[in-house]
């Protein structure tokens, strides 16, 4: 969904039904939404026996106690549980057992033109492989003869043969170009984008951040921030938003000492839960400006916005919160958020 399929229409329908907050100046907010993490493994003597043949430019197989030769080898007999111990090269020509036509590839896919989804059967294999097929869906069939062809770059992974075409004689695999960095370990990039199409509440909140404002939202239970459609307490619409200062009270944190990939500031510092003055619950931010160990709950914080030129619809546009040098607050002003 793009801004333009949204329309004014949907925004004053949404509108209508979130009492009486005000519709948005432009339709509902919409931007691609992407999660995802790399997800990292250790292949193990039996898949490892098997990435380390593709790199080599060779199809590994294991053998099971009854006899069968599986590519991919699985570690253990699925019938009698018997780790695998037994391993012989095969193919690395096949057949094809059965295929499938993909018209029109997706985005990851092995191919950027219409290619064939297909089960390979290597010579001297009893089980089947998924790969891709470059060829006409006129020249394919159940019986059919491929052969790999394989990546100048290869690593120890599955996309080491880059796909199949029609064949009956392989042509030997060139040497790698590349080196293994970790032998036996392999990442694997996991992630699902979305277009996330934002409520009539997140967009007010959001163009508000984009002008330098923090918008909460007023239901019957309190004012939240970031602001809710409605109250996750009981339910209740949210009937005002609410402009608030950028000023608040520190009740729980935590000090981060251990580093991790990604992390964007040199431990310590600190993660506090920040409730701004004028709402109800509190908010995740960064606390810095001081050392760590000098933050405590209570603490009147401000925040600290990046340089108008780098604004956008994100909190990201408050770097982080600093003391602001007033007293700390009364415990009893903050000890329901706790």
């Amino acid at each position: 969904m793009t801004i333009s399929e949204t329309g004014p229409g949907l925004a004053a329908v949404l509108a209508s039904a979130v009492a009486d907050v005000p519709e948005p100046e432009t339709p509902p907010l919409t931007a691609p939404l992407r999660n995802s993490f790399d997800y990292t493994r250790s292949l193990g003597p039996v898949l490892g026996r098997f990435a380390d043949g593709i790199r080599e430019g060779r199809i590994v197989g294991g053998r099971t106690s009854a006899g069968t030769v599986m590519v991919p080898p699985s570690e253990f007999d699925p019938e009698t549980g018997a780790a695998t111990t037994d391993f012989v090269d095969v193919g690395p020509v096949g057949t094809i057992t059965s295929w499938s036509w993909q018209p029109t590839p997706l985005p990851g896919q092995p191919l950027d033109s219409p290619f064939a989804w297909a089960l390979i059967r290597f010579d001297g294999a009893d089980t089947d492989l998924l790969h891709a097929v470059a060829a006409s869906p006129d020249d394919l069939s159940t019986g059919a003869r491929v052969v790999p062809v394989w990546a100048a770059e290869r690593t120890g992974r599955i996309t080491d043969i880059t796909h199949f075409v029609l064949g009956d004689t392989a042509q030997d695999a060139q040497p790698s170009t590349v080196e293994q960095e970790t032998p036996g370990v392999v990442s694997y990039p996991i992630g699902l984008e979305i277009e996330h199409a934002a409520t009539v509440v997140e967009t007010l909140y959001l163009q508000g951040l984009a002008e330098g404002r923090l918008v909460g939202g007023r239901t019957s239970d309190g004012v939240y921030f970031p602001p809710r459609s409605s109250s996750p307490a009981n339910g209740d619409p949210t009937t005002e938003m609410v402009e608030l200062p950028d000023t608040g009270i520190v009740t729980t944190f935590c000090i981060v000492n251990v580093p991790f990939m990604g992390q964007q500031i040199t431990p310590p510092y600190v993660a506090a839960y920040v409730v701004l003055d004028g709402t109800d619950i509190g908010f995740l931010h960064l606390i810095l400006e001081c050392e760590a160990h000098e933050v405590r709950m209570g603490m009147r914080v401000k925040a600290v916005w990046r340089d108008k030129s780098e604004w956008g619809h994100t909190a990201r546009n408050i770097s982080h919160f600093k003391p602001s040098g007033e007293p700390d607050a009364d415990y009893e002003t903050y000890r329901s958020h706790l």
